[in-house]
């Protein structure tokens, strides 16, 4: 079964680290016969009346987990991570929820709400009743990304993963092939829509993100000539990428 585990505003503007990282790091405190499926990084509403820190994006650490009885030690293993890493002066949230959990549907449309308009503090802890959902210094403004993060990470339709199966060690060139033995599907999203040979070539310029589509990882490409295809949407190399790290 599976648990998320969401952050959010763990940093400040001029921190060396983003809640993107952190949530990365989480992999390293997992207790045994547990395992990070993939961190997916969640945008919300960008608005001159939301504080945030560069992008207002929050991330969701998937976890496979033997039985449900992990859920709790994730809890406070999630809690003393934030303790370790968060930047002060930030207003870090934390919200952890198991499949199988009545509370999805309520997260899923809250999370959709806040992609689209601000919501209140109130709101979140309404929307995560029954799921954990804790404030861990400031404002605790950082519960309400951290419950969107869980709810629109769950509904499998939203979001870029930042970490799945060591995506920083592709190479920048990669065979369909490979990509899809590791769990990522290529699919092309030209008007025609072309289906990617096996042995075909993804340039995928050095930023390998794939998208949460249909509960999947899905890398969508567009096509570059015979057998070569770019991957969509590269993001302009920043100087520095605090929220991904």
């Amino acid at each position: 079964m599976r648990v998320y585990v969401g952050f959010d505003d763990t940093d400040t503007i001029d921190a060396d680290r983003g809640t993107g990282k952190l949530a990365r790091w989480f992999e390293q405190e997992l207790p045994e016969g547990c395992t990070l499926w993939g961190v997916v990084r969640q945008q919300l509403l960008v608005d001159p009346a939301i504080p945030y820190t560069s992008h207002n994006s929050s991330a969701c650490a998937v976890v496979e987990v033997p039985d449900s009885s992990y859920t709790e030690i994730l809890i406070g293993k999630a809690a003393e991570h934030i303790k370790r890493f968060f930047i002060p002066g930030s207003d870090p949230g934390l919200c952890v929820a198991a499949d199988g959990n009545g509370s999805f549907a309520r997260l899923i449309s809250f999370g959709k709400v806040c992609a689209t308009s601000i919501v209140s503090q109130k709101a979140a802890l309404q929307a995560a009743a029954g799921v954990h959902l804790s404030g861990h210094g400031g404002t605790n403004d950082g519960i309400i990304g951290a419950a969107a993060g869980v709810g629109l990470t769950a509904s499998g339709w939203s979001g870029r993963f930042i970490e799945f199966k060591r995506l920083r060690d592709f190479p920048e060139l990669v065979r369909v092939t490979d990509l899809g033995r590791a769990g990522i599907v290529v699919v092309s999203v030209d008007r025609d829509a072309p289906v990617p040979g096996p042995d075909d070539m993804v340039d995928t310029r050095g930023w390998l993100r794939p998208r949460l589509w249909g509960t999947h990882p899905t890398l969508p490409v567009t096509a570059a000539g015979k057998n070569l295809w770019h991957a969509l949407a590269k993001e302009k190399r920043r100087h520095k990428d605090k929220q991904e790290g």
